[in-house]
């Protein structure tokens, strides 16, 4: 059995609490109070509870930590040594639809780094976790990425950007280059879902661009934790600061990169 570490029981304990929350308004999910956060981008009475929980307890167990969140912005507290990046609902597009595919994202960000990283299902009350240098875990179980070889053996995950969004053509730009090459494409609506799947080995690769810190933070420790890869398009380590992420199980990192660096220049062909 793994050992979590303080900082993760902390972590657990927050997601937990608020997921049974949220497990009980997706219950009652068509009484909900929805308002319009932006173009097809909704927030919901749920999501907005949800991270008020997160943060009442995250902040009880570590007051000198400071806050990024989805919904309240920058919370800059205490003394600088920590602080915690939180989706308090991932996939709200999903709750609000009553799709059951959704979750909880909660990061430690350490002098710049991710050090510790949860990503909690109330659905299915599967806890993925992982601290830098000590892998990656799917409740008690040590989880390691796939070890698929053949691109064409490869089930991807990707996120399709929606209206108001950037990005569209070159998302058709990037499909045409990737699907005839792979076994499959998925969308499910929660890129923090997408990347512990790649962690666990179900996916062997997720891309997506235009991504927030608090989207992938806690997902990119679990994908390096669990033995994988995750940069940019161009296989530059800057996934977490420009929010444009290609994670794999590290054999097909680089025919994946290329295949979108690939898309990147019919892309610009095309504008000309």
């Amino acid at each position: 059995m793994a050992l979590k570490s303080a900082v993760i029981n902390v972590m657990e304990m927050a997601a937990q609490k608020a997921g049974r929350k949220l497990n009980r308004d997706f219950g009652e999910v068509e009484h909900l109070q929805v308002s319009r956060k932006g173009p097809a981008d909704f927030v919901s009475s749920a999501d907005l509870k949800a991270e008020k929980i997160i943060k009442e307890e995250l902040f009880k167990a570590r007051p000198n930590f400071a806050f990024l969140l989805e919904e309240e912005g920058e919370i800059n507290l205490g003394d600088g040594s920590g602080r915690w990046i939180v989706d308090p609902l991932d996939g709200t597009t999903n709750f609000l639809h009553g799709v059951p595919h959704f979750c909880i994202s909660i990061a430690l960000e350490q002098n710049g780094e991710i050090t510790a990283g949860l990503i909690y299902n109330p659905i299915t009350d599967e806890t993925y976790w992982a601290e830098k240098g000590r892998g990656a875990f799917l409740n008690d179980m040590k989880i390691r990425v796939s070890a698929r070889r053949n691109m064409k053996d490869s089930l991807l995950a990707t996120g399709i950007p929606f209206h108001g969004t950037p990005g569209h053509k070159a998302f058709i730009h990037n499909m045409d280059a990737i699907m005839g090459e792979v076994s499959g494409i998925r969308r499910f609506g929660s890129a923090a879902l997408d990347l512990a799947y790649v962690a666990t080995g179900k996916y062997d690769g997720f891309w997506e661009s235009n991504l927030n810190k608090w989207d992938i933070a806690a997902g990119i420790l679990l994908v390096r934790e669990a033995g994988g890869s995750v940069t940019t398009f161009d296989g530059k380590n800057k996934a977490y600061e420009t929010g444009e992420i290609l994670a794999t199980n590290n054999v097909i990192h680089g025919p994946l990169s290329r295949l979108l660096g690939k898309a990147r220049r019919a892309a610009k062909e095309a504008e000309k």
